[in-house]
């Protein structure tokens, strides 16, 4: 049975309805799982994608009916952060803000005009 466990991630209003457009156009659940991998500039990196479930190790954070969902051993590396969705002139994309990281990488800062 999958825990829920609010505190320990959350998902803004501005994330949700994203996810909640994306799974409508899609048609899946609107679920949302943030996982972490290893690699990337800095040692770990974000990876999401839509889940068609929840499983049995996943904490869950609920808005408005859009569930983000985080495997036990991701959650470990992510445990009180929030995901956003920001527009900006650079792209648009789901952002963690993550109080357990020393320090970030700036790829992905370039822009087209």
């Amino acid at each position: 049975m999958a825990t829920v466990l609010a505190p320990e991630i959350a998902l803004t209003p501005s994330a949700a309805a994203r996810v909640a457009t994306i799974a409508a156009k899609q048609g899946k659940p609107a679920i949302l799982r943030l996982a972490v991998d290893g690699g990337g500039c800095s040692g770990f990196q974000y990876r999401f994608g839509f889940a068609d479930a929840i499983e049995s190790d996943d904490t869950v954070a609920e808005l408005d009916g859009v569930k983000l969902v985080v495997d036990s051993v991701s959650l470990n590396l992510v445990r009180g952060a929030a995901v956003d969705y920001v527009e900006e002139l650079g792209g648009a994309a789901f952002r963690v803000t993550n109080p357990n990281a020393a320090s970030g990488c700036g790829c992905g800062s370039s822009f087209s005009v």
